[in-house]
């Protein structure tokens, strides 16, 4: 029996999970956390909507069906963060151990790509991991609160500044909920301010929201912010953020609290990786079949660290969940037969996006809309996506809740004790 080690548990890493013939191979995960989530709604624990528990699901209690039919326990996790790789040796060392594997796959994901603006990691903030959107809830309920206490007007109007940079899915997301926050929550939890002294600005560095979808959608969630009292700037780019004043890139200067960073995504680092196996963003270069070029039959890269070049998608596939999970199903199917027979072809299924309340656009194949029916097919779809009947059951509550009294139990400004640091974790 072949060792298969899967490095990420998200879309692309769990779908192989879920169909390779467990009788062939010895499956391992490895992944820093110890459980799977759901990125599409980390906006919603950005902006208090829904708590972390309830888009994720630990890995183990997600194998427990494989073990209890298997005793071999062919499928097993390994918490860890990936610190070196070598191909020759086939052997992955891990923040605790090393792994040796006859067959590797990388389904790592992305992190945060700031562009090579140096110290912005460490002063904006981001909703890319469950983590950094407990971290921007925690952020924007603490702006409120001392907003809510200041005596100084020019004070409360400098703790109440939001700017978002970066006009995609999330971006138009987080901006949305921030909006839905500025207009129904002020005004009924926090009477001490004034609603209009909250300004949220959404800044694009090309000429649309949305780029990946079709104009028609595109202006439909400029419409749609704009209803929620966001000011959205298109063609605008930003070159520096230091000590809460942003620079952009025409030379301008302004003051903003607090900055939310959505602007791009780079393939996360894989240390001791071959460069030349490695292309645009940060992405693994692999050919029809996700083989890693150099190494076929060995290496494999699925979802968004992979970049797959066709003539149809010259830059790669998109990095989005449907992607990740059709290359994990087609490599499932090759490496049960053990041959590279059905070479990996996207179906575009469509994209979506939700900017508030009653607020959505969709791009289906053919057909484009928005309002109340993209925003409950939204919410249908990704209820569905999620793991695990109890964290849906949660999610659907929380949203018919906040649905009919614009409220919610969950803005809670966690705080969390410095010591002891947890050193073992690693970065």
């Amino acid at each position: 029996m072949e060792k298969l080690v899967i490095i990420g548990g998200g879309f692309a890493g769990l779908n192989l999970v879920n169909r390779i013939d467990k009788s062939k191979y010895q499956v391992l995960v490895v992944d820093r956390n110890n459980f799977h989530c759901f990125p599409p709604l980390f906006y919603q624990i950005a902006s208090s909507g829904i708590s972390s528990s309830n888009i994720c699901f630990p890995f183990r209690r997600e194998f427990k069906k494989y073990i209890n039919k298997n005793p071999q326990r062919d499928v097993t996790y390994h918490m860890g963060h990936v610190k070196g790789i070598d191909l020759q040796a086939k052997t992955i060392t891990t923040s605790y151990e090393t792994i040796n594997f006859d067959k590797l796959v990388i389904a790592a994901g992305t992190t945060n790509n700031f562009f090579g603006m140096k110290g912005l990691g460490e002063n904006v903030f981001c909703i890319k991991t469950v983590a950094e959107a407990e971290h921007t809830r925690d952020e924007i309920l603490d702006r409120l609160e001392r907003a809510a206490l200041a005596t100084d007007p020019k004070r409360r109007k400098e703790l109440l500044s939001f700017l978002v940079v970066g006009g995609g899915p999330a971006g138009v997301e987080i901006a949305g909920a921030l909006g839905e926050m500025k207009k129904d929550i002020v005004p009924r939890e926090y009477p001490e301010l004034n609603p209009d002294d909250l300004s949220i600005t959404l800044v694009e560095g090309t000429g649309k929201l949305l780029g990946a979808m079709n104009p028609k959608s595109s202006e439909k969630a400029l419409k749609y912010l704009q209803e929620l009292m966001v000011n959205v700037r298109l063609n605008t780019m930003m070159s520096d953020y230091t000590d809460k004043i942003v620079t952009f890139a025409d030379g301008k200067k302004e003051y903003w609290e607090t900055l939310i960073w959505t602007a791009g995504v780079c393939g996360e680092p894989m240390p001791g990786f071959p460069a030349e196996a490695m292309g645009r963003g940060g992405r693994i270069m692999v050919d029809e079949f996700n083989q890693v070029k150099g190494y076929e039959g060995t290496v494999y890269a699925l979802g968004d660290i992979a970049l797959m070049q066709t003539e149809e998608y010259p830059k790669g596939h998109p990095q989005m969940a449907q992607p990740a999970i059709q290359q994990a199903r087609n490599l499932a199917k090759n490496l049960n037969k053990g041959r590279m027979e059905t070479p990996f072809k996207y179906k575009d299924k469509g994209s979506m996006a939700t900017v508030g309340k009653n607020r959505a656009v969709a791009d289906l194949p053919g057909w484009s809309f928005g309002g109340w029916f993209a925003w409950f097919l939204w919410m249908a779809i990704h209820l569905i996506s999620i793991l695990g009947m109890r964290n849906k059951l949660h999610v659907l509550i929380n949203w018919i809740w906040n649905y009919l009294t614009y409220s919610t139990s969950l803005r809670l400004l966690l705080r969390p004790t410095k010591y002891p640091l947890r050193r073992h974790w690693g970065d």
